[in-house]
């Protein structure tokens, strides 16, 4: 008996060598998103004098410390997107392997755990690190002290808590509006239980905006982008034939262009059989120009013909294929992604508005591995994975292609550090609002596990009910117009020409 119990594990050591294991986990998790996005950062980030090769020392550690932080919450960002898609795996895994020895380590305890981490450190990169990040690289020290790196940290914590007060105090404001029979003095001192959450509730739901504007955005946005990096089939066409047709025109168009900044003649001559066989009329206007607006116009041809050579250069060197398969198999799996979405959105809206989907609002412990949460198993958590995924690409092609986001998009290396700042940012709050925007749209069941289950406005039945009719009809009408723009803009010519023609005959008759 005295062998049995000594052989037996200790409650109190068992713990303490489960939390060891998680702690090493999460760190080593932690070590390789870090790697990834300090990879990531050195590619866009400018390498310039004035940041990077400066002779100053205090301004290298600047510039270095800032990027560690920035570094930092990218990291956060990654791991906010990898959320669900790493917890529904686990318990899929768990499911079909539930006496497994290797995967003894994933427990409700790590992912609840991981859940909490993500959180916390998107609360500190949001509100400390990345405002201390821009703060420090702007900082100069306070006029009349001695200039050096603990002057510029002096002066950017002082102008950071200047900013924290501020805000906590507008927060304090807003939640007194929102929350009358909550505001109190004992609310106000009480920071970590109300005004920070509330402070994150309002981040996260402009998080979700944002993702409500720029996700069916970018499911448009992203044809163009397969459009522009595929070769696009060209069926019944001879493209050798093509190509050599348009490299005949580049190179008749380079000595006319040449001819008329050598003579200054104001007129070309003989016509281009390109332009005399075409319909459109644009080209007609190229005759009427004289000296140089005739050279810039030439010049605008000539570039326009350059590309479209290039491009059939492009296409007839390429395997007929890879140009005749790839390009419609990859268009026809982002139209079953995008319909597929779509049909997931409607359901859960018809769902929630009979009441059978409860709200996303949970706070409720989850246990790992006790039952799968899609209907059609580990298919089924597969295709929510790919759905989470797809949401998070066609979200951030959405924001980056829109025109107000044109100036901080960033490019490969000659994006300024404030720019890689506030797309960090950025980053970070469509990320954190991803597993909102997914449990919101029912892509999936997974409950929302620590703080992100306990926001309060995913209680609220009409804003979560209007977000998924708005999202739906966002995206069907932004997928209709995109495919039907050019027949309708070709029926539009039909009619007005048929008009023009009618209006000329009955012009004639009388």
């Amino acid at each position: 008996m005295d062998e049995i119990e000594d052989e037996a594990p200790d409650p109190q050591e068992q713990l303490f060598h489960n939390n060891v294991r998680e702690q090493i986990i999460f760190m080593i998790f932690f070590i390789v998103l870090y790697l990834a996005s300090f990879a990531l950062l050195k590619k866009f980030k400018r390498r310039g004098r004035e940041d990077y090769y400066s002779t100053d020392e205090d301004e290298i550690m600047v510039y270095r410390i800032s990027t560690w932080l920035c570094t930092f919450s990218l990291a956060v960002s990654i791991g906010a997107v990898l959320l669900l898609p790493f917890s529904i795996i686990s318990n899929e895994v768990l499911i079909l392997y539930p006496k497994s020895y290797y995967v003894k380590w994933l427990n409700s305890s790590l992912i609840q755990g991981l859940w909490n981490y993500v959180f916390l450190f998107s609360n500190i990169s949001l509100f400390v690190f990345l405002p201390f990040a821009y703060l420090f690289i702007e900082s100069e020290g306070f006029f009349g002290h001695r200039k050096g790196l603990m002057a510029r940290i002096q002066e950017t914590l002082i102008v950071l808590g200047l900013l924290a007060t501020a805000l906590l105090g507008m927060t304090y404001v807003i939640f007194a509006l929102v929350h009358k029979d909550k505001s109190s003095i004992q609310t106000l001192l009480n920071l970590w239980s109300y005004h920070l959450p509330f402070l994150y509730s309002c981040i996260s739901f402009l998080g979700v905006l944002m993702l409500l504007v720029c996700t069916p955005l970018g499911f448009v946005r992203l044809f163009d982008v397969t459009g522009r990096y595929l070769i696009k089939p060209q069926f019944l066409h001879d493209i050798d034939e093509e190509y050599h047709a348009y490299a005949l025109e580049e190179e008749c168009l380079r000595r006319r262009l040449k001819s008329s900044q050598v003579t200054g003649k104001s007129y070309i001559y003989p016509t281009p059989m390109s332009i005399r066989h075409r319909k459109s009329t644009n080209d007609d206007k190229l005759f009427k120009l004289s000296n140089g607006q005739l050279q810039s116009a030439l010049g605008l041809k000539l570039t326009e013909i350059e590309a479209k050579r290039r491009l059939l250069d492009k296409q007839r060197q390429t395997s007929s294929f890879r140009r005749n398969l790839l390009y419609p198999v990859s268009v026809i799996l982002l139209i079953g992604l995008t319909a597929v979405t779509v049909f997931m959105v409607i359901r859960n809206t018809v769902e929630l508005l009979i009441g059978i989907k409860a709200l996303p609002l949970s706070s409720r412990q989850f246990t790992l591995g006790i039952t799968s949460l899609s209907t059609l198993g580990p298919i089924g958590a597969l295709v929510e994975i790919i759905l989470i995924l797809y949401l998070i690409v066609t979200s951030s092609i959405g924001l980056y292609s829109s025109p107000p986001m044109s100036w901080i998009r960033p490019r490969a290396k000659s994006t300024p550090f404030n720019l890689i700042i506030g797309n960090c940012a950025l980053i970070l709050i469509l990320s954190s609002a991803l597993p909102l925007l997914s449990k919101i749209l029912g892509i999936t069941n997974f409950d929302l596990l620590g703080d992100f289950g306990s926001i309060e406005w995913l209680g609220n039945f009409q804003i979560v009910f209007m977000y998924n009719l708005v999202f739906a009809t966002a995206t069907t009408l932004c997928i209709a117009n995109n495919f039907t723009v050019k027949v309708r803009r070709e029926l539009y010519a039909r009619l007005v020409e048929n008009y023009m023609l009618l209006s000329n005959y009955v012009s004639f008759l009388n």
